[in-house]
């Protein structure tokens, strides 16, 4: 075999273990595996898990799904990402903002929750096969800010109705709010009893963890900071366990004061495909078609949050622990763990703040740590579907309250204040649209974030100095939108003028340049020409310099400083007199 050819396998060779290592980023890191890792992997993915069950099960309540369908969503993620994620922290499975999108748009309904699913994967991993993860830029943060506070209060002020024990209140936004405060006198003594020793709880427990830092904290031994610190991570866990413990004692006892989650499906979930189909009380079947006329914008919306909240958590955390992500792999992690779940009956999932945030304090160190809070769900559902009757909804919604509170960012409006009044406005009309539809808020505040962006590139900052010659420095780049202000600027300060006057153009920030610009150049040099004045052109980058030059204008003439364009003026006017 001759050497070129050996030459062209090897490279072939290694060009495609390469290509397989960044689509499967497993084989990165496994094949360097060390024991240590397997025991850190272990203890961060056994308290996770810890953490995950009592929240899926809450977050199912936030989704109107029945209870199972929080674990059903959370334990496909761990396994998905392990093979296909970059991040050693990131944790997928049911979070708050999800559970929310999925019950605006499925209404409680199972089977097109999971339906949901495995179009919202589909539509994620063809955007990250198709490298669209740049389209999640456009989404600015006064936006995700404006949306996630609004949630939280949405999903927090939710849970009030199970802390009270009230039914039939409906789930419309103003309407809960209403028959909230109406159906107080209905309120059960118990319910609120343990819902708010259940929130003392997890209140305590979380300034407890977050105290740890403090001088005095420092103070105690390593065992008892360790403790501490144990018991508050897993305070979830532990809470629910606890009211779990009252309500079946009461209940054995004759007394049933609380209201409890009830009878669940036993066992691990059928693997089977999502169904496309779907049929009403009365019967009737509703085809496929119908069901995704029904989504309508959500199919946008969904994904879109999805893979923004979790590509935000993953490169804050690749920040933190100083290593980078594959934003585009993250895509691709996430839409296969949707298409999956939707053949366990998952409904859409996305990464979780919190877990992810257990998970890296941990000490995790590499992704597999998601197997082991995966094998902890699935042997819950395994186990212990029949402990679940007895679970208060007050304390799942204490859980569910406690999650959602650190969301409630007052103090970014401020921040906003002092830098940009202006981007107020995407975040003050994604907020409050997101009382009436969660979906609305956030295209009201995109649609708000692209206008004023769209402004911007329309009305780019001019500088005029007067030099004897008018010198207008553009402070911004240059595409067609902006093209009639310039022209305004450049008539009404020059062209129009007693006596017309020349202009210097410094188009150093000017970094592209399109058709629709150089017509409008092309207009405003013969208006020139007609004037006997000049525009000069100073300063231009190499990328636009070809460009005009390609274009051929007549008149055209550049320099490659201010003060050589003002020379040229200056002796063209001597030349004049």
């Amino acid at each position: 075999m001759d050497r070129p050819l050996l030459d062209r396998l090897s490279a072939w060779g290694c060009c495609s273990c390469s290509t397989l290592k960044a689509w499967l980023p497993i084989l990165t890191w496994l094949p360097k595996y060390k024991l240590v890792w397997l025991q850190m992997d272990l203890l961060a993915g056994l308290t996770v898990g810890l953490t995950t069950v009592p929240q899926a099960l809450a977050y199912a309540e936030v989704a109107g799904l029945p209870v199972q369908y929080g674990l059903y969503s959370a334990f496909m993620g761990g396994f998905i990402y392990t093979l296909l994620g970059t991040s050693k922290d990131v944790t997928l499975g049911p979070t708050a903002i999800m559970s929310l999108l999925c019950f605006s748009v499925v209404g409680g309904q199972p089977h097109r929750a999971v339906l949901l699913s495995l179009l919202c994967g589909l539509i994620q991993a063809g955007m990250a096969l198709l490298r669209l993860g740049f389209l999640l830029d456009f989404i600015s943060f006064p936006v995700i800010k404006g949306f996630t506070c609004a949630a939280a209060v949405t999903i927090g002020f939710g849970q009030v109705k199970n802390i009270l024990g009230l039914q039939d209140v409906p789930h419309e936004f103003f309407l809960e709010v209403y028959y909230t405060f109406y159906k107080i006198p209905e309120a059960r003594t118990g319910d609120v009893v343990l819902g708010l020793l259940c929130l003392a709880v997890l209140v305590m427990l979380f300034f407890m963890k977050e105290s740890l830092g403090s001088e005095e904290a420092l103070t105690c031994s390593t065992v008892a900071r360790k403790l501490v610190w144990t018991v508050a991570t897993m305070r979830n866990a532990l809470v629910v366990v606890a009211a779990s413990l009252v309500a079946f004692s009461w209940n054995a006892y004759g007394h049933p004061v609380f209201t409890v989650t009830g009878e669940t499906s036993r066992g691990l979930p059928p693997f089977r495909p999502p169904p496309t189909s779907d049929t009403t009380a009365n019967g009737t079947v509703v085809s496929f078609g119908e069901i995704v006329e029904d989504f309508g914008g959500a199919l946008a919306v969904i994904p879109f949050m999805g893979l923004l909240e979790s590509i935000a958590i993953a490169k804050a955390f690749a920040s933190q622990n100083d290593y980078r992500i594959d934003a585009n792999q993250e895509l691709l992690a996430i839409g296969v763990t949707n298409i999956m779940g939707s053949f366990v009956s998952a409904y859409p999932v996305t990464g979780s703040f919190g877990r992810t945030a257990v998970n890296s304090q941990t000490g995790v160190c590499t992704p597999a740590g998601g197997i082991v809070t995966s094998v902890i769900v699935l042997l819950s559902l395994a186990f212990l579907m029949p402990a679940f009757y007895y679970i208060p909804k007050a304390s799942l919604a204490a859980v569910i309250i406690c999650a959602v509170a650190p969301m409630v960012d007052y103090r970014v409006v401020g921040k906003m204040w002092k830098i940009r009044k202006l981007d107020l406005l995407p975040f003050v009309v994604t907020f409050l649209m997101s009382f009436w539809q969660v979906q609305y808020g956030i295209v009201g505040g995109v649609a708000v974030s692209g206008a004023l962006l769209l402004y911007n590139m329309a009305r780019p900052q001019i500088t005029v100095s007067d030099h004897g010659v008018l010198v207008m420095e553009l402070g911004s780049g240059l595409s067609f939108p902006a093209t009639e202000y310039l022209s305004h600027i450049i008539h009404t300060q020059a062209l129009q003028a007693c006596p017309p006057r020349s202009v210097v153009l410094d188009c150093h920030h000017v970094s592209i340049i399109d058709y629709t610009v150089i017509s409008e150049l092309r207009d405003l040099l013969r208006q020139f020409r007609l004037r006997e004045v000049q525009l000069v052109f100073c300063r231009l980058q190499l990328s636009v310099l070809k460009v005009l030059l390609a274009a051929d204008l007549q008149g055209f003439s550049y320099k490659d400083s201010v003060e050589a364009a003002l020379q040229m003026e200056s002796e063209s006017l001597n030349t004049d007199q």
